[in-house]
């Protein structure tokens, strides 16, 4: 097992962190860091201690958050999970957390995925196969979202990953499909793209506000 760690902030794992097992004890321990994002991907402790960017990260995904939950609660489709709960896979060798993922009721009752407690109650983890999944790609997480955890969410047999990047002028929003032979990109039209999993289509765009920062919108039809 190897570690990745980025912008290392006084972030100590156990040496007795060998396989998904032990990650998944330490992570219901109160050993267990409060704050940054460690995930278990394949083998490698995953740590990233970077601060969040504001316009490019923080913004993106609170449009996302406040779009696809309102759609998914005002539909009764299941439940929108926004940034911070902790997503565990053990086929796909996986515990990680997405900046947003969507478990439908039909998923829920099927027991292809569940909430798992935590030592003081409560639920604190997702196990099992979401119906989608949603990454902001930031500086320090490119090969994380775009490589690593692109192959490990298909092996898991994610049926939609939602792919953000609006670091640059283009701004990039993608919805992969899962295939036997791994993901491929939904075709667009117009710059919409048809979500089989809400069965609407959606298009991200950019635009300033009054003080000329940028401001995003999920457009839904």
């Amino acid at each position: 097992m190897s570690t990745i760690v980025l912008d290392w902030d006084r972030v100590h794992i156990p040496t007795w962190v060998v396989d998904l097992e032990s990650f998944r004890r330490w992570f219901h321990s109160d050993e267990f860091p409060e704050a940054g994002r460690i995930c278990y991907l394949d083998g490698e402790v995953w740590v990233d201690m970077s601060k969040e960017q504001f316009f490019s990260h923080n913004q993106v995904k609170s449009e996302y958050n406040m779009v696809l939950g309102s759609l998914a609660k005002g539909s009764r489709l299941g439940r929108y999970v926004p940034d911070g709960m902790r997503l565990t896979h053990e086929e796909a060798n996986l515990s990680t957390q997405p900046d947003g993922a969507f478990v439908s009721y039909e998923n829920l009752e099927t027991d292809r995925i569940r909430f798992v407690e935590g030592a003081r109650g409560g639920y604190v983890e997702l196990e099992g196969t979401p119906d989608m999944v949603l990454e902001v790609i930031s500086t320090s997480s490119v090969e994380k979202d775009t490589i690593t955890q692109f192959d490990l969410y298909w092996q898991a047999g994610i049926r939609k990953y939602w792919l953000v990047d609006a670091r640059s002028e283009e701004l990039i929003f993608d919805i992969w499909r899962h295939t036997p032979k791994g993901y491929v990109a939904t075709r667009k039209q117009g710059g919409w793209i048809k979500s089989v999993v809400f069965g609407k289509s959606f298009r991200l765009v950019r635009q300033t506000d009054e003080r000329g920062d940028p401001e995003y919108i999920l457009e839904v039809r």
